[in-house]
């Protein structure tokens, strides 16, 4: 399960990253910001992820 997770979050991560750089290719602010917040996502997700592996060792 939390692999699954930490895949999610990578993947999260990256959608995001592209969607901000084409939107900025664009001069599309809204798609931009939607690829900001994908990749706060991914790293909120991640973060969680590596706060249950240190409570697990």
């Amino acid at each position: 399960m939390a692999g699954e997770q930490k895949a999610k979050a990578k993947t999260e991560q990256a959608k995001g990253k592209a969607k901000e750089t084409v939107g900025r290719a664009l001069g599309n602010e809204r798609m931009t910001a939607e690829g900001r917040a994908e990749q706060s996502k991914g790293d909120a997700r991640q973060s969680k992820e590596k706060a249950k592996d240190a409570f697990r060792h």
